[in-house]
């Protein structure tokens, strides 16, 4: 027959044989087999090592290689070559872009790879050749790898089936979510962002000791991703909707600061980058929209690149009169100076199962992990203990019976002779005789003797601690909780990214104008004006001052505030009403300007005044507010009252009749008070001697006065000692400071004790302060205007008992001082 038949035979018989298959169904199951293939075998990590395979490989190839953070460093493409013939039957190029962004510390918050060599840049360089650079294991990276050999996880055979590889790696290190992760597969993708280790260890130890925690106990120790490159997060309550669900959006912010170069002349220099921004291409994109005269750009001068191997440092330099906050404003929104990272936690769970994690779910899985990885490490280190118990056990018997053992090994014909001579005659194993016949005679001497039945003892109790362990599982919690504090003290590093606490969707009017220092001026007629400190340079003390601002008829001065332009003021009424506005919507006035009237800017009534003016930066740190009436009463609300004053104002106290509130004063909880009298007496109380009251109650006597009344209530904080000072005024324009351990802690409601000898000379005292140190200035206010500013130090400190020193001289006979405040340096 010849072969064309032949092959016609075959060709009739292939064609009986062949079956009709739907296309449908085929390329339906054909495309799933791929889609599978990538998800699990490329694009997602697992989500108990936080690892892709082609990471796992490259880690574990380089482990077999010995190439450990104390070792000398190979060739890449050393490296690369063992990766691909062993493990990852895919292109160089894969394996190579791997293990450089391994090595990046831009890329890694954690660099598993010490690189030597270029390996790139944040301009979005590449790196050289695989035969130009070396690498090695960072020391982390080992922890990734640690007890390995000790039948912790799985392996598998690799791709030609002649050697095995781990499935996943042990991991000590919460990879996952310290490092992140982002792939592409097919119908989805992962973006897991870096954290901070201390952060995640400190997770870690909470779900262990409190399972039930929700993601606001989570956020008690967590701040959200911590980025290598630094940056700015904001929006805390959205980013716990993403971490709460898996998925959402965060934004992240360059950091940024604005410098004056030289009077109207500002530059905006920016320090850190968002994630992942390619610097090169940011600053082209820039260089484009100045080119093409974009109005949004036309105040920036010049545009300059000024990193070194210290940092990022890019400076934009503005024209003269430039509103430099609207400039970064509209770079924040037109470059990648802020950028949005939508967050997708998505993962293999046991290897092959895609899902979307929470961040508790997170933590869950590597603590379920650890557990698995603990416990087949004990029930190694169990075996191969109790395999040496055994083998001990045979060698004591050999001792016990070493003349008769010795007479029995020297009638034997042959050592398999004699091994079963041995396993008859004392029931011995195969294994124990074996190690019998291997003995060498030294070990017969008494002192090896001792040695072999102590190791014997010593096996035994750690047999025993390791069968307690497999027995007990809250002892494999007290070793991961053990391990978690060592990974926290011997890596933990300081976070680089800085969290904000509010959102900035949208560009306000905070949003452009500075957070610069100002000063608030407030009349006892209701004016108010906010100045530059500048205005107002220091002097020494007893000198006669500047005008401050033009008084009528027989206003003065009653509030002078140091603040910034973006502060929240809390404005408290002589009815007991609280109202809020910011600094920034107060007028800017010249030195001696009146300023505006406050009821264009408050709810208040006619013959409404304002009593007291509270400065709110970091409210959020304090638990409640105390006040003081100038009758001496006080009374103390929790902060979270205040959070949200209303524009027609908030009640904030209860007042009896010609009483005013005079001072209200942030505190812990756990502070001391202390009130003062214009007749020279105060007195210092604990806090906890005040109950927590609503904003409606009237409060507690807090000192008792035979004559005069309160100018001053203040805040000892508890927490700093007694490195204090209280710094009394007089209307006379003197002024001291005194040690505050000279005030004794009595209980409230008392008359007090001398706080300063007030005579005709002084004055009545008309104000009084808690100084933490000497740094600063004093800004004094007379009834006639004048200010004067004069530095901390050049106040005396002396006793209770006495007078002062004069501070400040007045241009009129008639003036006085009528407040003052401090300025910090």
């Amino acid at each position: 027959m010849s072969n064309k038949e032949s092959k016609k035979i075959i060709k009739k018989q292939n064609i009986a044989n062949e079956k009709p298959v739907s296309l449908k169904e085929e390329v339906e199951s054909s495309y799933i087999d791929y889609a599978m293939s990538v998800i699990v075998s490329r694009a997602l990590p697992d989500v108990r090592d936080g690892l892709k395979p082609v990471h796992r490989r490259i880690l574990y190839a380089m482990h077999k290689m010995g190439l450990t953070h104390d070792k000398g460093y190979r060739k890449s493409a050393a490296i690369v070559g063992e990766t691909l013939g062993k493990f990852h039957p895919h292109g160089d190029a894969s394996v190579y872009d791997s293990l450089v962004r391994m090595a990046q510390d831009f890329s890694l918050r954690y660099p598993m790879i010490k690189g030597q060599g270029n390996f790139g840049s944040i301009d979005g360089d590449s790196a050289a050749a695989y035969r130009y650079t070396e690498a090695k294991l960072t020391k982390i990276a080992g922890e990734m790898l640690k007890d390995i050999e000790e039948e912790t996880v799985d392996f598998s055979s690799n791709y030609d089936g002649t050697i095995e590889e781990p499935k996943v790696l042990p991991g000590l290190l919460p990879s996952l979510l310290v490092n992140g992760s982002t792939g592409i597969a097919v119908g989805m993708a992962t973006k897991i962002l870096s954290h901070n280790l201390g952060e995640i260890c400190d997770l870690i130890l909470l779900l262990i000791n409190k399972p039930e925690a929700d993601i606001n106990d989570l956020f008690e120790v967590f701040q959200g991703p911590d980025f290598p490159t630094g940056g700015i997060i904001f929006n805390i309550d959205k980013m716990k909707e993403t971490y709460a669900s898996g998925k959402g959006p965060i934004v992240v912010r360059a950091k940024t600061e604005i410098v004056e170069k030289e009077k109207d002349k500002h530059r905006i220099v920016v320090n850190e980058l968002p994630y992942m921004t390619n610097k090169a291409k940011l600053l082209t994109k820039i260089a484009k929209l100045i080119k093409d005269k974009d109005k949004r750009f036309e105040d920036i001068k010049d545009v300059r690149d000024e990193s070194d191997k210290q940092g990022v440092r890019v400076v934009f330099d503005l024209k003269k009169q430039a509103f430099p906050q609207k400039v970064l404003n509209n770079l924040f929104k037109a470059t990648n100076l802020q950028k949005t990272f939508h967050v997708n936690i998505v993962a293999l769970k046991d290897g092959i199962q895609p899902k979307v994690f929470t961040l508790k779910e997170l933590v869950e899985e590597y603590i379920k992990h650890r557990k698995n990885v603990i416990r087949r490490k004990t029930e190694y280190n169990l075996l191969k203990t109790k395999q040496r118990i055994h083998i001990l056990k045979g060698l004591v018997i050999a001792i016990d019976y070493i003349d008769d053992i010795i007479k029995l090994i020297k009638n034997s014909e042959d050592k398999a002779s004699a091994e079963k001579k041995l396993i008859k005659a004392y029931n011995l194993s195969e294994t124990q005789a074996k190690a019998i016949l291997n003995i060498r005679l030294h070990r017969l001497a008494n002192l090896e003797q001792k040695k072999i039945r102590d190791e014997l003892a010593e096996k035994q109790k750690i047999s025993k601690d390791l069968q307690d362990i497999l027995d007990k599982p809250e002892r494999i919690l007290d070793i991961i909780k053990e391990q978690t504090n060592y990974l926290k003290e011997e890596y933990s590093i300081k976070r680089r990214t800085q969290v904000v606490q509010s959102g900035i969707q949208r560009f306000n009017q905070e949003d452009l104008i500075p957070d610069n220092p100002t000063i608030v001026i407030h009349t006892k007629t209701g004016y108010i004006k906010r100045v530059s400190p500048q205005n107002f340079r220091s002097q020494a003390r007893g000198g006669k001052g500047i005008k401050a601002i033009h008084l009528k008829d027989e206003d003065q001065i009653s509030h002078i505030l140091s603040t910034t332009t973006h502060t929240r003021l809390l404005f408290f009424t002589s009815q007991g009403r609280v109202f809020q506005l910011k600094t920034y919507e107060l007028p800017q006035s010249t030195r001696i300007a009146r300023g505006k009237a406050l009821v264009n800017f408050l709810e208040i009534e006619p013959d409404e005044k304002i009593s007291a003016i509270l400065p709110v930066t970091d409210l959020e740190k304090y638990n409640y507010l105390v006040m003081a009436t100038k009758f001496g009463k006080i009374k103390k609300v929790p902060v979270k009252d205040f959070k949200k004053v209303r524009r027609a104002g908030l009640i904030a106290i209860s007042l009896k009749k010609k009483d005013k509130l005079g001072w209200v004063k942030p505190t812990s909880g756990k502070d001391e008070v202390i009130l003062v009298s214009n007749k020279g007496k105060a007195i210092r109380f604990k806090e906890t001697e005040l109950r927590s009251m609503g904003r409606s109650a009237q409060g507690v006597k807090g000192m008792k006065l035979k004559s005069g009344v309160i100018i001053s209530m203040d805040i000892i904080p508890s927490d700093k000692g007694e490195n204090f000072k209280l710094l009394v005024v007089s209307e006379n324009g003197y002024g001291k400071m005194t040690q505050i351990n000279k005030y004794r802690v009595q209980s409230r409601a008392g008359v007090g004790i001398k706080a300063s000898d007030v005579t005709k000379k002084t004055g009545d005292l008309v104000g009084a302060r808690i100084i933490e140190d000497n740094k600063g200035d004093l800004l004094l206010v007379s009834r006639k205007g004048q200010i004067i500013r004069v530095s901390l130090k050049s106040v005396s400190t002396i006793g209770r008992s006495t007078q002062g020193v004069k501070l400040m001289r007045f241009k009129e006979k008639n003036d006085q001082l009528t407040s003052f405040n401090v300025m910090s340096e």
